[in-house]
């Protein structure tokens, strides 16, 4: 009987234990908009793996693709309100909170890609990131995304005459806009969720993304051309909570937390450079046809973009980008 009582007494210690140990972990749910099989998703993955190893499973990254909680602007307001934990957006709609993450926004500012990351990940990085502080959120990192290439359901695009009149698909950013009605296209903001459909209902001819969000969200189904104009490259950044990272988060977590990211980020973007490889072959399999443009002549009929948006984003910061990459 003592036996049968004490190893009852070890099982409701347990179960005890178990269940303080549960109620003890902090889940982290984190939002974003494309597929499950994208690198954002990849990338999100190995932090929580990261964390959760670090943590001994005591923090959980709940991750949340397709656009399940809404828009990259659903999300980035979740974030700031503390309805959501975190989200990995890309950089063009935070336009809407702060200006500093718009010099990313020029187009062709960004040329060597790996000068770039030293400076997104050095003192001027980290101006742009704080910038959002005062909106309730902690920018924790810049990701990678990648150039961003045009498709549409028309015609080839080799020179910027043959964009004139095509409606082409934009994330909600004013230099993005900008840039493609100096092009002499229509240029039609949305959320990223609805844009499939709309492709597919011709609702508009084209869109621009990254060639690993083309892959993964499978525009070849809905687009013929693709065009590989690089005209903005497309950072991505990891937002979390301000008041979930000050407070609910301890100074261990946090900790683990910056060194886990810091990893993470570094894998993300390498496995981008590592699929771009081979997507134009992949893309080409599944029946796009692909044109070299003249990046020259797009280089040079966007200038006037620069003028006019520079005052919104600062002459300095614009300068120290291009200085940056020298």
């Amino acid at each position: 009987m003592k036996k049968v009582m004490s190893l009852f007494l070890v099982c409701l210690f347990l179960f005890a234990a178990g269940s303080a140990f549960a109620a003890d972990k902090t889940v982290i749910r984190v939002a974003h908009t494309i597929a499950p099989d994208s690198h954002y998703n990849k990338g999100l993955e190995y932090l929580g793996n990261l964390l959760s190893e670090a943590t001994k499973g005591q923090i959980e990254v709940q991750i949340f693709h397709s656009s399940q909680l809404g828009s990259e602007r659903d999300a980035i307001e979740g974030v700031s309100m503390g309805t959501l934990e975190m989200t990995l957006v890309s950089s063009a709609p935070l336009a809407n909170f702060t200006n500093a993450f718009l010099v990313f926004d020029l187009p062709f500012i960004i040329q060597d890609r790996q000068k770039a990351y030293a400076w997104m990940d050095g003192p001027e990085g980290q101006k742009i990131l704080d910038s959002v502080l005062s909106k309730g959120m902690v920018a924790l990192g810049i990701w990678e995304n990648g150039f961003r290439m045009l498709t549409n359901s028309k015609k080839p695009v080799a020179v910027p005459e043959d964009l004139n009149g095509l409606k082409i698909r934009l994330m909600e950013n004013p230099i993005h806009v900008g840039t493609f009605k100096t092009l002499g296209a229509y240029p039609v903001p949305m959320p990223f969720g609805e844009l499939f459909t709309a492709l597919q209902q011709k609702t508009v001819d084209g869109q621009e993304n990254p060639l690993i969000i083309i892959s993964t969200s499978k525009f070849a189904e809905v687009q013929k051309h693709l065009s590989l104009t690089g005209h903005f490259y497309a950072p991505a950044i990891l937002l979390i909570n301000k008041a979930f990272w000050e407070k609910t988060l301890t100074d261990e977590q946090r900790k683990i937390f910056i060194e886990a990211e810091l990893k993470a980020r570094h894998w993300e973007r390498n496995y981008c450079i590592e699929s771009e490889k081979i997507l134009v072959d992949s893309l080409k399999a599944q029946g796009m046809e692909v044109t070299e443009p003249d990046k020259a002549k797009f280089f040079d009929a966007v200038q006037p973009v620069y003028k006019e948006f520079e005052e919104q984003v600062g002459k300095e910061a614009i300068q120290k980008l291009i200085d940056a990459q020298k």
